[in-house]
């Protein structure tokens, strides 16, 4: 008997307008417990509003974003962040020390925790770098964090918080190679053994997901492993094409 999954994340018919411009259209997928589940699409698809909706940063128009099984809108503030790390593109630091930008996943986490929460997320060496080390402001006068630096802060913040659901935009495009190849490894720690939306900007990372949702127009219009939807021959695998 095929094992039925638990469905910690269900997208139901979601629709979401901004004016007149409508970008999702009906899209509907599940992200299992335990699971990888990639997002992708051309640039303007919908992929990152699918994201801020899981999020709750919006409201759909219709449809629903349900985290195990309740409607993210009637779940309170407190209790939705606290089952959803998120690291988006623009990772939003606080002007305040990197110690307590990190704690802020999880207020009264020791020091030690900090580091070693630092440590998974590839971020210890270069914060020991700065003027003060995890007492350095961020922000303050003559302290200038790469993109690359800033992202592995916020991945410590969500490692730190240790919330079942990891949602992720896969954004590295402002990295330079090194940060980049330290924000991958920091990425395979965040999600180990978490269930995972991750919104994918470069295919070599959807490979060995569990699911991929592929968004055209913001509609899906195909779903599966990186095997199945090469054999279906459809987006994905002109995709794929143009990829490789």
């Amino acid at each position: 008997m095929e094992r039925v999954m638990e469905r910690v994340i269900e997208v139901r018919g979601i629709k979401k307008a901004f004016g007149d411009h409508e970008v999702l259209r009906g899209v509907d997928f599940a992200a299992n417990k335990g699971e990888v589940t990639c997002i992708i699409g051309s640039s303007g698809s919908g992929k990152s509003t699918l994201a801020n909706l899981v999020a709750r940063f919006w409201d759909v128009d219709s449809g629903q974003v349900l985290v195990g099984g309740v409607d993210v809108r009637e779940m309170g503030q407190d209790e939705l962040m606290g089952s959803l790390s998120l690291v988006f593109q623009d990772s939003h630091l606080f002007r305040e020390s990197v110690a307590e930008n990190i704690r802020r996943g999880r207020p009264g986490a020791t020091d030690d925790e900090v580091v070693e929460a630092a440590k998974a997320a590839q971020a210890d060496a270069f914060i020991n770098g700065l003027p003060h080390g995890y007492a350095t402001v961020i922000g303050s006068e003559g302290v200038h964090l790469s993109g690359g630096e800033q992202q592995r802060i916020a991945i410590a913040r969500s490692i730190i918080s240790d919330a079942p659901i990891v949602v992720l935009d896969e954004a590295t495009a402002f990295s330079d190679p090194e940060n980049e190849h330290l924000i991958q490894k920091a990425f395979e720690r965040l999600m180990a053994g978490k269930t995972v939306i991750m919104v994918a900007h470069r295919l070599s990372t959807v490979v060995g997901a569990d699911k991929i949702v592929v968004l055209d127009g913001g509609r899906k219009v195909e779903e599966g492993t990186h095997q199945e939807l090469l054999a279906a021959s459809g987006t994905y695998a002109k995709m794929w094409r143009q990829y490789t």
